[in-house]
């Protein structure tokens, strides 16, 4: 999904957590060092890890990437066998320290740290609610309200008083939480946000994705059920779950864009899902072309499919700077801009003379789509032909997947023709929302399509 300048300013967060209780290793922060690592594609803004030493809790984030926030010194004074991470892209609350994670407040059992990645529909009347109570907020991040609440509701079992917590917060929200002897995961009622459980020799980790349990050596166990809390200390892990009748609908963007492509989700791998789409997009919409390239790095297991299923030669047509961070987590429009210069440059050599078809994950608002099919004519190309691995993006996010107002979304607003014309491609064609749907070996009932579709699963605010 190649969005630099597709996005506005007010977004929505998307950020990778990690937890880890490994029995007797005071380095287990270096383990959730690793793991945030392998999740930074979720955030590059902040990183943060807190650290549970015999009861008691130690937080150390800054802002930047988790290897400039943390060094062998900082690492060194994070002792305990227990912690949490966080990386983040910043979207509820703006972009300083104070509102990085995880956050650590005191309840009436001591102190509990969380991190929390989603976004909460109902944040702002949760938080005046709190605030008329004469609850004093610190940070402008709804991950505070969510903390709060499990600290208002606490009566003497932590479980409880987050089951009264999911009772009364909306959206979407994977969550690990560190108190003084236990390490909690927690995915929302409808399974939005992704959290998956592993296994340690003597432990067990918590984390957004199979990679970082993959990276830290961790046995992937299953993926937390929606509506689920993990409760993990010195014995063993128990399971409870607080759904009450609500429909899975976890967010099928992980898929086409947000996850890493080594990751399995809910059992499908985000790779094969990803080149399903791509065989599938070649099927509904194939094009008369010399080869497929293209658009680095979530684009490419889909134009690997497109062109194993048309037949037509792949190729690597954009060459990608691996300096430039993911450009869709910069918040500031300057730096997206800037991004769209430096991140991607035509082959040349490929594309002179050809008719190229240009594999794409997503377009929302058409303007970078536009820079990209024109530096491809300026290399040579003789037709560019768009091929998109998803349906159009037509209705606004508010669950976690940035995007703008519904004004501005270029599906939204204008028929295929239009389209075609104002990003200046020969042919658009998108995938069908039945592809997608296809592409994840779903009959749709299990996955969040709402920005496609508008068919969000549960009540929205009015705004």
């Amino acid at each position: 999904m190649w969005v630099d300048d597709e996005k506005l300013d007010k977004l929505h967060e998307e950020c990778g957590v990690i937890g880890v209780y490994d029995r007797g290793n005071i380095n287990s922060a270096r383990m959730a060092y690793y793991g945030l690592v392998a999740l930074q594609h979720r955030g590059q803004e902040s990183a943060g890890i807190a650290v549970n030493n015999d009861g008691m809790i130690t937080c150390y984030k800054e802002m930047g990437l988790v290897s400039k926030v943390f060094d062998q010194k900082i690492l060194d004074l994070l002792n305990g066998d227990m912690s949490i991470g966080h990386v983040r892209y910043s979207t509820t609350g703006e972009s300083f320290v104070t509102n990085a994670q995880p956050l650590v407040v005191k309840y009436k059992n001591g102190s509990l740290a969380l991190a929390h990645n989603g976004n909460l529909i109902n944040a702002d009347e949760l938080r005046e609610e709190l605030e008329d109570q004469g609850m004093i907020f610190t940070t402008s991040i709804d991950t505070e309200v969510i903390a709060c609440l499990i600290a208002k509701n606490y009566k003497g079992n932590i479980q409880e008083a987050i089951i009264k917590t999911m009772n009364m917060i909306k959206g979407a929200y994977a969550l690990v939480i560190m108190t003084g002897d236990k390490l909690i995961g927690v995915r929302d009622k409808h399974g939005m946000r992704p959290l998956v459980l592993g296994k340690l020799e003597n432990g067990y980790v918590l984390a957004s994705e199979t990679c970082a349990l993959d990276t830290i050596g961790a046995e992937f166990i299953r993926d937390i059920e929606p509506g689920e809390i993990i409760t993990i200390d010195k014995n063993d892990y128990a399971s409870i779950n607080a759904r009450t009748g609500e429909k899975q609908a976890s967010c099928i963007f992980e898929y086409i864009y947000f996850a890493r492509p080594d990751s399995i989700m809910d059992g499908m791998s985000v790779y094969i899902a990803r080149e399903n789409a791509g065989r599938i997009l070649a099927e509904e919409q194939p094009a008369d072309a010399d080869i497929v390239i293209s658009v680095p790095d979530s684009g490419t297991p889909a134009a690997i499919g497109y062109a194993n299923a048309s037949g037509i030669p792949y190729s690597i047509g954009l060459i990608k700077n691996r300096y430039i961070g993911r450009t869709f987590i910069e918040p500031s429009q300057s730096m997206r801009e800037m991004g769209v210069k430096l991140k991607l440059n035509p082959l040349k050599h490929a594309v002179d003379g050809k008719r190229v078809v240009m594999v794409d994950d997503s377009i929302v608002r058409g303007t970078t789509s536009k820079k990209i099919v024109q530096a491809l004519r300026d290399a040579g190309a003789k037709e560019v032909h768009v091929r998109v691995a998803s349906p159009m993006v037509k209705h606004c996010c508010y669950f976690g997947i940035d995007t703008p107002e519904q004004k501005q979304l270029i599906g939204a607003n204008h028929e295929i023709d239009m389209i075609c014309k104002k990003i200046g491609a020969d042919s658009v064609g998108y995938l069908s929302l039945e592809g997608i749907k296809k592409s994840v070996n779903s009959a749709g009932q299990d996955y969040c399509t709402a920005c496609f579709c508008g068919n969000y699963p549960m009540e929205m605010p009015k705004k």
